[in-house]
């Protein structure tokens, strides 16, 4: 089959069959597409005459790049040239998997970067509250903060989403649901931003079940979410660097630091694997270095 056309194949599959969200189908159509063009540039048009030599050529070229890749994003390649071809041969577009000696290479072990609780409150405290948009956006990041929610999940909130009380409903990776609590202060930020400014952001456009909306009434997007988050470490001079990901670290680290159970903060992350919480567990590293610092005679 020609590339292009099994590439095609391919993204419908994960979009449809799969139920991918688009985030995840537009890395995966990003990963590939370059793949496929590196193919053809190569002179290689049809599937069939893809093997393990082409693959590995293709890998180490990549690798080699300058600037160098981060070993993460080659992982992430790797697995998107791996599924491809596995999908290929499983739907007997071709007879075998060329990718089924690839190996990713070793992703360095990285420690979440979280913010201490003073930084948290400096942040959620940013947003003005005598401002619709800051009334918004304080309800976004105590949300955020309450919750663990990835920014993707928060933005995919509907307002019904919030009709049990003290809990919430989130929908993860792969559309998988979870409930989990929202606190008191997260719950009245919210509140007050639903009586207080979303009718009348809603009414700059059309009708959205999306609890969280831009100042047009559209859906608030996962760029706009970033840009809140930014401008609210800026506003609360927070020299750290503050991602879309560092209130769901600083969630999961605090958890852990008030002695909750990891399984149980993995039930709140949406996480499949325990293991992926467990990387947490080693923020706490910090405390006992500063505690041996500040405590043992003859640390210094």
């Amino acid at each position: 089959m020609r590339v292009a056309r099994a590439l095609d194949a391919y993204l419908r599959h994960i979009t449809i069959e799969r139920g991918l969200s688009e985030h995840t189908v537009a890395a995966y159509r990003r990963d590939l597409g370059g793949y496929v063009e590196w193919l053809e540039d190569d002179g290689i048009v049809d599937t069939s005459e893809v093997d393990a030599a082409v693959i590995a050529r293709f890998i180490a070229e990549r690798s080699s790049a300058e600037p160098p890749p981060a070993a993460t994003s080659l992982a992430r390649l790797q697995s998107s040239v791996r599924g491809w071809h596995r999908f290929l041969a499983r739907e007997g577009i071709e007879g075998d998997d060329p990718s089924g000696r690839l190996r990713p290479p070793k992703a360095p072990r990285r420690l979440p970067k979280a913010l201490t609780i003073e930084q948290v409150e400096r942040l959620l405290a940013a947003p003005s509250p005598e401002e619709p948009i800051g009334i918004r956006d304080r309800a976004l990041l105590e949300l955020l903060y309450a919750t663990g929610a990835r920014v993707s999940e928060a933005v995919g909130l509907d307002v019904d989403d919030l009709a049990h009380g003290d809990v919430l409903r989130l929908r993860g990776k792969g559309s998988k649901e979870r409930i989990v609590p929202i606190g008191s202060y997260a719950r009245t930020a919210v509140d007050a931003y639903l009586t207080r400014v979303r009718p009348s952001l809603a009414a700059q456009g059309r009708a959205s079940a999306r609890l969280f909306l831009g100042a047009r009434g559209a859906p608030l997007s996962r760029q706009s979410a970033w840009l809140v988050i930014r401008a609210a470490a800026d506003r609360a001079q927070i020299t750290a660097e503050v991602s879309p990901h560092t209130l769901r670290h600083s969630f999961a680290t605090h958890l852990l630091q008030g002695g909750a159970d990891v399984r149980v903060v993995q039930e709140l992350l949406g996480h499949a694997s325990v293991a992926t919480t467990q990387i947490y567990t080693h923020v706490s590293v910090d405390t006992l270095r500063d505690v041996y610092a500040t405590s043992h005679p003859r640390a210094r």
